[in-house]
């Protein structure tokens, strides 16, 4: 239930929830009933270089933690998210809208990162070469960089930062984390989880705020590396501002998926498959499918099974027994009913129509409703731009090939998928699509945690993608070590069995 009287979301630093005098508050709505859940506190400047202070201090000393220590924390804060999953998901779902399910959901993936955090001693050993030259021997070891940043989106609050502060915090590193101000709940109980699972005061951070705070994080001095994601136009701010400050930056932006189904395809599996990709979450996902790209003679069968299945669909109140809940924002939900809008007017059959939704839920909340687009074209800014949105549009093709060239000419190259029975055609898809994660028979090829999550073109900027090998990387740097020694000299007798400490 929505509570009667909102609480109030304070910045995290040093351990506790600080909220210092002319701090100003911002309100965060619930999308599915528009009343005010919470206030929280947007951290002046002042504020904002306490925390970086604190921050770059407990670095340094978590930095000579032992890997064994830090480890514990990891495995004690992973059993926290698995405790407390059910109160986690409830604030994602008041404050973003999603289903409860689907908040679990994206806690349970968020976990997977910590999972694999959780063998860090393993994915920082160097390696080691004895006599390279005579009496010369070569190592090398992987160290932390110091205090990094995290700026997360609104939609994954949980799980986007569990991408990232699990491997930089394992590594060495403190995390300032500015989540977003629409669902910022989450992230100030993930800051008190850490700590009850061991976690010194000052190695993880909240900082609230817009703007101002993000640019003083991808400016500072302090901050030595920055983790984004969110819209490419503020991805490419953050990058080519963080780099010109000298800071390694990883910023994900936006993304257009696409959906080739060929003539051979299980056309019951593709249509299932379409519409839990475009719907889900009410279509704000940085993989959600909304460019579905029929084959030749696909369409017609595909678009009938499709929209016999979302007339099943209930909108509403992600805490009720539905399938969609509401968009983030009234602003948002403007934004999507205007792509609806032009899509109508610039020619596309509006074969079922969102704006008519009947929410189960009060009529003050963002609903739109699962809405198919038919007939579109490349022109279309239903085609061309990024939603985020419960809109999936239908683009016929002539040919596998013109469906590729389709993909590869779009500035995006997030996620992509081939839905197909043939093997030879998935393997050239696998190979000539230029996009960064491809599914076959996956409609949201999101990459385990050993695996790193990121894309190609407009949907990256920078070199490095999340968790995974190129997390560690990212959140370490490189050293090689040449030593030379005299012939070693062992003194003293030790008979206990040696244990890490």
């Amino acid at each position: 239930m929505t509570p009667t009287t909102p609480r109030q979301v304070s910045n995290w630093i040093e351990g506790r929830p600080i909220r210092p005098e002319g701090t100003t508050s911002h309100p965060v709505l619930d999308p599915a009933t528009a009343k005010v859940i919470a206030n929280v506190d947007f951290a002046g400047p002042e504020l904002v270089e306490q925390a970086i202070g604190s921050a770059d201090q407990a670095a340094a000393a978590w930095r000579t933690t032992s890997l064994a220590k830090r480890t514990q924390v990891l495995f004690a804060f992973r059993e926290q998210l698995r405790t407390r999953t059910d109160e986690l998901a409830r604030l994602i779902t008041e404050e973003h809208g999603k289903l409860l399910s689907d908040a679990a959901g994206e806690i349970a993936r968020g976990m997977e990162v910590v999972e694999f955090a959780c063998g860090i001693p393993h994915l920082l050993k160097g390696g080691y070469s004895e006599g390279v030259s005579r009496g010369i021997d070569v190592h090398s070891v992987r160290q932390p960089l110091g205090t990094v940043a995290i700026i997360s989106p609104f939609n994954f609050p949980v799980m986007v930062p569990l991408w990232f502060a699990p491997v930089a915090i394992a590594a060495g590193n403190s995390v300032v984390l500015k989540p977003s101000e629409q669902d910022p709940s989450a992230a100030d109980l993930m800051a008190r989880m850490w700590r009850e699972a061991g976690l010194p005061d000052g190695v993880f951070t909240v900082l609230h705020g817009g703007p101002e705070v993000v640019n003083t994080l991808i400016t500072h001095p302090v901050i030595k590396a920055v983790s984004f994601v969110g819209s490419t136009r503020i991805a490419q701010h953050v990058y080519e501002t963080g780099t010109a400050h000298g800071k390694r930056v990883q910023a994900l932006g936006g993304a257009k998926n696409h959906m080739l189904v060929l003539p051979d395809a299980d056309l019951d599996q593709a249509a299932d498959a379409a519409i839990g990709a475009a719907y889900g979450s009410a279509g704000e996902r940085c993989m959600a499918i909304s460019a579905l790209l029929a084959v030749d003679s696909v369409a017609d069968a595909l678009v009938e099974r499709i929209n016999e299945r979302i007339g099943d669909l209930r909108t509403g109140d992600g805490r009720r027994e539905v399938d969609m809940g509401p968009l983030v924002s009234a602003s948002h939900r403007d934004r999507v009913l205007s792509y609806i809008e032009s899509g109508q007017q610039d020619g596309a059959t509006v074969v079922a129509d969102g704006r008519r939704v009947v929410p189960d839920g009060s009529r003050d909340g963002y609903w739109v409703g699962p809405t198919l687009l038919d007939h579109v074209t490349p022109d279309m800014s239903v085609y061309t731009d990024e939603i985020f949105g419960p809109v999936l549009s239908v683009v016929r093709v002539p040919s596998y090939e013109e469906g590729v060239r389709l993909i590869n000419e779009h500035p995006y190259g997030n996620g992509t998928a081939i839905f197909t029975r043939d093997g030879g055609a998935a393997r050239r898809f696998e190979y000539e699509v230029e996009v960064g994660m491809v599914g076959v028979n996956v409609p949201i090829p999101v990459p385990v945690s050993y695996y790193s999550f990121g894309g190609w073109k407009s949907s990256l900027f920078g070199d490095s993608h999340a968790h995974g090998t190129e997390g560690v990387h990212f959140y370490t740097r490189g050293k090689v070590v040449t030593t030379r020694w005299p012939d070693p000299t062992s003194r003293g007798i030790e008979l206990g069995f040696p244990v890490n400490t």
